[in-house]
């Protein structure tokens, strides 16, 4: 007995126990020792029989495939425990499959005790709470927790997602040399069966003609046949490697409006696939959706088919489709929609008199786009000599005004901090804008990091991208030597939205209607702050949250840790509004909010929330030290 409690006082979180509880449990403890490895507890279909706490040997503990693959390896040693998360969160249920090495002892306390011990004793639950919360952060143990009757690879969500281009056979790349006549490459064409024929010069691939561009340019431009190709072909030509995803491949035809894609492998060429041959893979696939939104002819079927993106959201999440993902799915839709808008104005009103890019800003800019969202954009247009200068303002100022007014019509509202390009303070000229940095770097305020911070986060829609590196370039240049005080104001940002957590750790919440909620968007929002400082700092132009952290953990800023701490901490949530906000628009039929109540989350969302806030918690303070300094001494 004596024994058994002088182990417990060594081991967390017994060591947090009162005497008499400490000699209560050591009376509870039954001895279970096994003499030969074997499998105990296979996840999610064996019961556990109590909170076993390891004396001697070691559990081995691991999420289970569906090819038997083990992932997710933990080893749980001696004064660890394995049975507590699944005794108070998955109704008895094994979390992970278990096998135990020869010759261990371990102390096993009953089920129904150790619930009691929980309830009687908060700090010694919340131990249990927070090392759950903790896991919560590996991805593959929240896909098993948030699927508890699948394993992680047998989720039953769409194959574009799962599959990877090596799955898929790609036609063999045929080409014909730049000066084939254009009835030669046709032949070439209907001999090999061919929609694409690519073009090349001394074993170089230059751009390509299909079918399509043979009937536009030849027969409806009335060219002669024996035209050479090189005088038709288009371009660029885009290549993706062989393990890449398959929705990846497909965003980004999407993306370059292409139909075409070279597979690589090993860095060479292999073969070509269609956009065609990818979605007629799968009718119901999201992209055969973004494919109908293409087609639409008009603004009122493009606001039909916004409306019908809450249940396509909703329907990926449940499918387990990560939210990252899905934050890409509704930011290729959302671009298509504004493409095609655009598109319409330019028909109505004549081209425009200079070159220009429609850009987008915000959660939008980022690729971070949820279904309550507002307009944020800007235009860019090229100078022009004196004399056209006012012609063109005019133009753009009432192209912007147009395609505002149809994007608020199709459900994208008005922005009520007036950053659209509507407003004739962000539609400028590529000197203007230029300027517009200068000062904002030149001499910081508060207004102008809040003008700083949104407008680095632009990002490319319609028109002429060169017209936004070129500005992104003159930004880096400029990002040379900033002012401390620079980083210091914009570094604050992440600093104003405290995670809601209370002093002992529950979530603090605030007063709406006649519910206790915590804001979801606000509490996202400082990991976005945080990641664009450092960003800032090491000169990175990639705009999205995880591409940011993709970057700094290259460019080793951030370790290993961090990493996946924040990614997964930000697409949790992530997840979690754009669920919420799916089911307010499809099953509510209400207008979406980032209004959580605690009390209709689950015990595992709780948990996991909670430590997210702390991790949250944890690089505020970090940043305050590397970049604050100046601010708060």
């Amino acid at each position: 007995m004596s024994e058994k409690i002088t182990f417990l006082k060594t081991t967390e979180p017994f060591n947090l126990l009162p005497e008499a509880d400490l000699q209560a449990v050591a009376s509870k403890i039954q001895e279970v020792s096994y003499d030969r490895r074997e499998l105990i507890y296979q996840q999610n279909q064996t019961n556990v029989e109590g909170l076993d706490i390891i004396v001697s040997g070691r559990y081995e503990a691991y999420i289970l495939t569906s090819e038997n693959q083990k992932k997710s390896k933990q080893y749980v040693e001696p004064h660890h425990t394995y049975g507590a998360f699944s005794t108070l969160l998955n109704k008895g249920k094994s979390m992970l499959t278990v096998e135990v090495q020869k010759n261990t002892l371990a102390y096993r306390i009953p089920p129904g005790y150790f619930k009691e011990l929980c309830k009687n004793h908060n700090e010694f639950y919340q131990f249990f709470l927070s090392a759950f919360g903790k896991e919560m952060l590996n991805e593959q143990y929240m896909g098993l927790v948030s699927n508890p009757e699948m394993n992680i690879e047998a989720l039953s969500f769409d194959r574009y997602f799962v599959r990877r281009l090596d799955t898929v056979s790609p036609r063999p790349l045929i080409s014909c040399n730049i000066n084939t006549p254009c009835h030669d490459a046709a032949k070439i064409m209907e001999e090999h069966k061919l929609s694409c024929l690519f073009v090349e010069d001394n074993g170089e691939q230059l751009g390509y003609i299909t079918d399509i561009i043979l009937r536009n340019k030849i027969i409806g431009g009335q060219m002669h046949s024996a035209t050479p190709v090189k005088d038709i072909m288009e371009g660029p030509i885009y290549r993706i490697d062989s393990h890449a995803y398959v929705y990846e491949a497909v965003l980004l035809m999407f993306d370059n409006m292409i139909r075409y894609i070279i597979v690589q492998e090993n860095g060479e060429d292999i073969g070509v696939l269609s956009r065609n041959r990818l979605l007629s893979d799968q009718a119901q696939s999201p992209f055969v959706f973004i494919q109908s939104v293409r087609l639409s002819l008009t603004v009122d079927e493009l606001k039909n088919k916004w409306a019908q993106v809450p249940e396509v959201v909703y329907q990926l999440l449940t499918r387990g489709v990560k939210s990252e993902i899905v934050n890409q799915v509704i930011t290729n839709i959302s671009d298509t929609i504004a493409q095609k808008v655009i598109e319409g104005v330019i028909h109505e009103i004549g081209e425009p008199p200079a070159k220009f890019v429609f850009m987008s800003l915000g959660s939008e800019g980022r690729k971070e786009q949820t279904l309550k969202t507002d307009q944020d954009n800007a235009i860019i247009y090229e100078d022009k000599a004196n004399e056209f200068r006012e012609k063109t303002r005019k133009y753009f100022l009432h192209f912007a005004d147009l395609v505002s007014e149809r994007l608020d019509h199709i459900g994208f509202s008005f922005c009520t901090g007036g950053l659209m390009a509507k407003n004739p303070k962000w539609t400028h000229s590529l000197s203007h804008w230029k300027r517009n940095y200068n000062e904002w770097i030149a001499n910081p305020d508060h207004e102008a990091a809040m003008n700083f911070s949104t407008f680095f986060d632009c990002r490319y829609i319609y028109g002429e991208e060169s017209l936004v590196k070129e500005l992104q370039a003159h930004i880096m240049e400029k990002m040379e030597q900033p002012s401390e005080y620079f980083f210091s104001l914009l570094a604050n940002n992440a600093l104003q939205y405290e995670p809601p957590l209370t002093f002992f750790k529950g979530i603090k919440t605030i007063t709406k209607g006649d519910q206790q909620v915590f804001n979801i968007k606000r509490a996202m929002t400082p990991i976005v702050d945080l990641v664009r400082v450092y960003a800032l700092k090491y000169k990175i132009v990639a705009t999205n949250t995880g591409e940011r952290l993709e970057a700094l953990r290259r460019e080793k800023v951030i370790s290993e840790e961090d990493f996946h701490e924040l990614m997964q901490s930000y697409y949790y949530l992530m997840g979690m509004r754009l669920r919420y906000q799916s089911l307010q628009i499809a099953h509510d039929h209400d207008e979406p909010h980032n209004y959580v109540n605690p009390k209709s989350l689950t015990k595992i969302e709780v948990v996991t929330i909670k430590e997210i806030f702390k991790v949250i918690e944890k690089f505020q303070q970090r940043i305050k030290i590397v970049f604050t300094r100046n601010m708060f001494g």
